[in-house]
């Protein structure tokens, strides 16, 4: 394996199928069967899920509602889908854990590092909710932290295009993808991988980024073998 611990980020728009917003059970569940194919391989598998189609904090800011209450709303979308995606990955038969940033006992564990850690050893896939607990930072920023925390070998963003492109894939026909990058040529490129915090924290902590299409079944098992699937930005 070419990888032995992963972080998985998702966004909660993903979770959206065809819908126009919350959950669609069917795309849940192809998630579920696509992570199932590597966790019985024996990858350890965190995973952070946004909340966007839930509630976005950002958004609300926008139409005068409080930033800071915004966010925590956001937040608590996050650990909404985290419950969605544990249900359904216990259906697959994994055995997971969901860990909250918010304390909420009756529904996730805190998150406690050494914990989350030991989780990952026994096999089970563990789900990070709350974001970072704070306002003001993205899921993509709680994603890379609890990479960083968990000593993941790679981040692993799953979109819906196969990785990073000089223009915007579904808008250009011209677009061309990059097969890897480096932290320096993003920056100089300008281009949209992460939000700026997350990508720095990344690029300090000598974290790879992995853009990949979590749409296409199989990828996810192709990257842990070491396939050229997406794009990497690593130094």
């Amino acid at each position: 394996m070419k990888y032995n611990r992963i972080l998985l980020k998702l966004s909660g728009e993903a979770l959206m199928g065809k819908q126009q917003y919350g959950i669609d059970g069917d795309r849940l569940k192809e998630y579920a069967e696509e992570i199932k194919t590597v966790v019985d391989e024996g990858l350890e598998l965190a995973v952070v899920i946004g909340g966007g189609n839930i509630f976005r904090g950002l958004s609300a800011s926008s139409t005068g509602m409080d930033r800071v209450q915004g966010d925590h709303m956001g937040m608590l979308a996050t650990v909404i889908n985290g419950l969605a995606l544990q249900s359904a990955l216990e259906n697959e038969g994994i055995k997971t854990r969901l860990m909250s940033a918010i304390e909420m006992d009756k529904v996730a564990e805190p998150f406690i590092r050494r914990r989350a850690v030991r989780h990952l050893e026994k096999g089970r896939v563990v789900i990070f909710g709350g974001g970072t607990g704070n306002p003001y930072f993205t899921t993509d920023t709680a994603a890379t932290l609890r990479a960083i925390e968990i000593n993941a070998d790679v981040i692993l963003k799953g979109t819906r295009v196969d990785g990073i492109y000089t223009s915007d894939p579904e808008k250009d026909n011209d677009a061309t993808k990059y097969e890897t990058l480096s932290f320096k040529e993003v920056y100089e490129k300008d281009l949209n991988v992460m939000d700026m915090t997350a990508f720095t924290l990344s690029k300090e902590n000598e974290l790879p980024i992995l853009v990949f299409d979590m749409n296409t079944p199989g990828n996810l098992k192709k990257i842990m073998f070491g396939e050229n699937v997406g794009t990497l930005v690593k130094d």
